[in-house]
């Protein structure tokens, strides 16, 4: 979002379409980072000044109309300010799937611990696959050990929307003690060979990179194996490209050599 003046923001954000599918997409692009560490520190000062005029006026529309408080979730889907959770934990429970959607997505971006429950609740139970998705992802940012089991229910029981950042969200669950990462590892493997979408088996691929250092060596072992299957005979291109990348990223010597060995014989391409 470019610099803007207080009254030329106001009316930026405004104009900002409210679409879900759109949104979803927009909204669930933060697993790439926060976009408040890349700040330059010579402009550092004017941003925290932007960025202070969009949550005011964030705080105002939250306390609006239907409309107003879409776009002051937008506001909270971008910026972290903990003085907005008493206005987003509410909105759980609008009947508007958009409201709920994008109020989850907000405390994904804002977490706290009262709204675990509740996020829990619309993972499981929300009739909207949008909601299930954007609660999929927040829950990522949660530590709860109550956390880790529903996200395990929708990697394997879900849309593939959901699985999706469900398989996304155990790297960040299973960080927390080796022995979640054993339980997690163990739900990925199944579902990179069962599951039916690619993108849910390029996310479990990348959610298994993140955990291999945390295991014990024979769950590597079966970790690495679980990817020279995946390099070797799944169907889909992009996702033999992605094991490749996760097992070249290995710190093994055992397990770059028999990549490397692969090249060589002409195994891979």
């Amino acid at each position: 979002m470019k610099e803007e003046s207080f009254n030329s923001t106001d009316e930026g954000l405004k104009s900002l379409a409210i679409d879900p599918d759109v949104l979803a997409k927009e909204l669930a692009a933060e697993l790439q980072g926060d976009p408040l560490d890349e700040i330059d520190i010579e402009n550092s000062d004017s941003d925290k000044t932007r960025i202070l005029n969009e949550c005011k006026l964030g705080f105002k529309w939250l306390r609006q109309g239907h409309e107003e408080r879409l776009q002051g979730l937008r506001v909270f889907c971008e910026h972290r300010d903990s003085r907005a959770l008493p206005l987003l934990i509410p909105l759980l429970s609008e009947p508007c799937p958009v409201e709920r959607m994008s109020a989850v997505y907000a405390l994904g971006r804002n977490p706290s611990p009262l709204a675990i429950d509740k996020l829990l609740e619309l993972l499981e139970h929300d009739g909207n696959a949008y909601v299930r998705k954007a609660a999929a992802w927040s829950l990522g940012n949660y530590s709860s050990s109550s956390v880790m089991k529903p996200l395990l229910r929708a990697l394997s029981q879900d849309v593939a929307a959901v699985r999706l950042w469900a398989a996304s969200s155990l790297a960040e669950v299973g960080s927390i003690s080796k022995e979640k990462a054993e339980i997690v590892v163990t739900e990925l493997l199944l579902s990179l060979r069962i599951d039916q979408e690619p993108l849910v088996r390029s996310n479990c691929i990348w959610s298994l990179g993140r955990l291999f250092e945390i295991l014990s060596q024979p769950r590597q072992n079966d970790l690495s194996e679980g990817l020279f299957l995946v390099l070797l005979n799944d169907i889909e291109p992009s996702v033999r490209y992605e094991a490749r990348i996760a097992l070249e990223q290995i710190n093994d010597p055992k397990v770059l050599k028999r990549v490397k060995m692969l090249i060589e014989n002409g195994s891979l391409f």
